[in-house]
């Protein structure tokens, strides 16, 4: 099966369409949480008449073309170019002139279960255990306070559940009396087999806190009197899998491959192979692809919509806002007369964030010319629901 051909540089299959020919029967099948609900509303109505949108007219040629507005919902895989784009200019500010390590830090297969059943409070405790692992062998091996971003992903390449989170790492820290930068080794961070082992023991402690709060009451594992003993006997005898990177030795391509993280969906459209009314085939790994049922594939798709609210990019240690102004500040001063590129401090102005320079900074498409003839073009607003929605897959 070949590969998706692209028209216009864009994908030729759409998970939007998959979700607008099959998502009603997904519904009747599977039940959906409200979150999961709408998600599937909104990426149905994403870039069509229902949000509305505007009309570009060229007063020269006669080129008409309308353009809708995106849903901008963050499982959308059609509405994170920019969002990423703009997470990535407000962080050029705080990102220090270091190398950087990429860290990994993967739950436990015997969590997923419970992972699956109380999602905001297993990947919180994952966010948790993984950053107090960095942040206690940061001043325990370094006798520093690192940096920390972590990003939190919940799949495989063929969409199964599989939490872990991504960690990007300073290779270093600012010295404890705040007088120095102390730099870690050139090739490693800190050896992953006790940074596996401190994770484990940091996220066992964890589920006993929320357990003796009653936070797992009504867990069907958890029924059994020895339910939860048996599954804490199972952690301890398991290898927690953590892997790290070799170090990165510019800042801005640590920005650039960070953003890579932290805007991904479980799947872009870019991945789908081919598409028809009883299936959905899409490339994993090592040129390999998986065929699914479009209800199979939506049902994955949709087992990673995080809770509302939940905050999947999180920082610590010196990056955290609580140390903006402080110990960041004063590592970054010392850091300054490093030989090292670094990012500027200046903030980004309102049209630096516009959308249109965004885009023309991706793709060096200017919105305000006419793609026929080049002129200036004019734009008419347009409301939700004036025109049809793009023709559904079938």
């Amino acid at each position: 099966m070949q590969p998706p051909s692209f028209q216009g540089g864009r994908p030729r299959f759409d998970i939007a369409d998959i979700v607008r020919a099959h998502g009603e029967a997904l519904a009747r099948e599977t039940p959906l949480t409200l979150a999961q609900r709408r998600v599937v509303s909104a990426i149905a109505s994403c870039r069509t008449a229902a949000l509305g949108g505007h009309l570009d007219l060229c007063c020269s040629c006669g080129h008409v073309h309308p353009s809708y507005n995106s849903c901008r919902n963050r499982h959308c895989p059609k509405c994170q170019a920019l969002a990423q784009e703009r997470w990535i200019v407000a962080r050029q500010a705080r990102v220090l002139p270091v190398r950087h390590f990429h860290v990994v830090f993967t739950l436990s297969s015997e969590l997923r279960r419970l992972g699956q059943w109380a999602p905001k409070l297993i990947f919180t405790t994952l966010f948790r255990a993984a950053s107090e692992t960095l942040l206690e062998l940061g001043r325990s091996r370094l006798h520093a306070n690192i940096g920390v971003t972590a990003v939190l992903h919940t799949w495989t390449r063929d969409l199964r559940f599989h939490p872990h989170v991504h960690c990007i790492v300073t290779a270093g820290g600012l010295a404890e009396a705040g007088d120095r930068w102390v730099s870690s080794d050139k090739q490693y961070l800190f050896p992953v087999e006790v940074m596996g082992t401190l994770l484990r023991g940091k996220v066992m402690q964890m589920l006993h806190t929320l357990r003796a709060s009653r936070a797992f009451d009504g867990f069907d594992d958890f029924r059994p009197p020895d339910g939860f003993d048996r599954l804490m006997r199972q952690l301890a005898r398991s290898k927690w899998v953590v892997y790290a990177k070799k170090p990165f030795c510019r800042a801005d391509h640590v920005l650039r491959y960070l953003g890579r993280y932290t805007h991904r969906v479980g799947l872009s459209n870019s991945r789908l192979v081919d598409v028809t009314e009883n299936t959905v085939t899409f490339r994993t790994k090592d040129g390999q692809t998986v065929t699914l049922s479009p209800i199979e594939f939506l049902g994955r798709f949709l087992q990673h919509v995080l809770p509302p609210s939940f905050v999947k990019i999180r920082h610590f240690g010196l990056l955290a806002g609580a140390h903006v102004d402080g110990k960041l500040e004063q590592a970054r001063q010392l850091l300054a007369p490093q030989d090292t590129p670094s990012s500027t401090n200046a903030s980004p102005s309102t049209d630096e964030l516009s959308w249109e320079s965004l885009l023309r900074a991706l793709n060096g498409k200017d919105v305000w010319r006419c793609p026929v003839c080049g002129a200036h073009v004019v734009r008419q607003i347009l409301p939700p629901l004036s025109r049809a929605p793009p023709r559904s897959i079938g």
